[in-house]
């Protein structure tokens, strides 16, 4: 695990002195995951997972973290859903999302279906969430149902998302799993942590890739 350390070291010191970038990061990943299409296809999930491993080392600040990812996500949700709203019904049928008319046939019986509550439950269903805010906006959802629920569903998921990292990088340092003598644990299980990070994007991205805009069918049920 020696070259690999070797790179992560850099890493470590570069963020130490640099956070404010990954806080930047992790407010981009979140907000591009709302955009229609393009969001679908950004491992948001998992840059915020694999940054949130740097907490437990002091890198990184857990409330700072949270609050990035939270910031960004009600920012995208908030902006892509006005131009729902204000464009209606008529941008579902627009480029890029007419390529997508599964997705889009699925999140509108979803929202059917589910009311007000679709904007809840769609934070947490990928690829859904990408298409959620503007389908909200252009079913005519009011802002005054549309954000107060957005906010609830964004302020649990980004502990969902941030404390899985944290807390698996505390274990291992609390157990020192991975502490040789004279040595510190963080360098040994970050090449993990980032390195399953790394993985999980790629086969997300590559699934999503292969089955491009087909990889969701409208549900019979819904």
């Amino acid at each position: 695990m020696g070259p690999v350390v070797s790179y992560i070291d850099p890493l470590i010191t570069f963020l130490s002195d640099h956070a404010w970038l990954a806080y930047v990061t992790l407010f981009l990943a979140a907000l591009l995951e709302a955009v229609p299409v393009f969001g679908s296809f950004i491992p948001g999930s998992t840059v915020i997972v694999a940054l949130s491993a740097l907490v437990p080392g002091g890198e990184l600040k857990l409330q700072w973290v949270l609050l990035a990812a939270i910031a960004g996500a009600l920012l995208g949700d908030g902006s892509v859903y006005l131009v729902g709203h204000r464009s209606q019904h008529e941008i579902l049928s627009s480029w890029p999302l007419a390529k997508y008319p599964g997705v889009i046939a699925q999140s509108e019986a979803f929202f059917r279906r589910w009311g007000t509550w679709a904007v809840f439950f769609a934070r947490f269903v990928p690829p859904i969430r990408a298409f959620a805010p503007i389908t909200a906006g252009a079913l005519g959802m009011p802002a005054s149902r549309f954000y107060p629920v957005n906010f609830a569903a964004i302020v649990l998921w980004a502990p969902l998302h941030v404390l899985p990292g944290v807390l698996a990088v505390s274990l291992l340092d609390r157990f020192d799993l991975f502490e040789q003598t004279g040595g510190s644990a963080k360098h040994y299980w970050m090449p993990i942590v980032l390195g399953t990070a790394l993985i999980i994007a790629l086969t997300v991205w590559t699934i999503r890739r292969r089955h491009g805009g087909n990889f969701i069918e409208p549900a019979a049920d819904l």
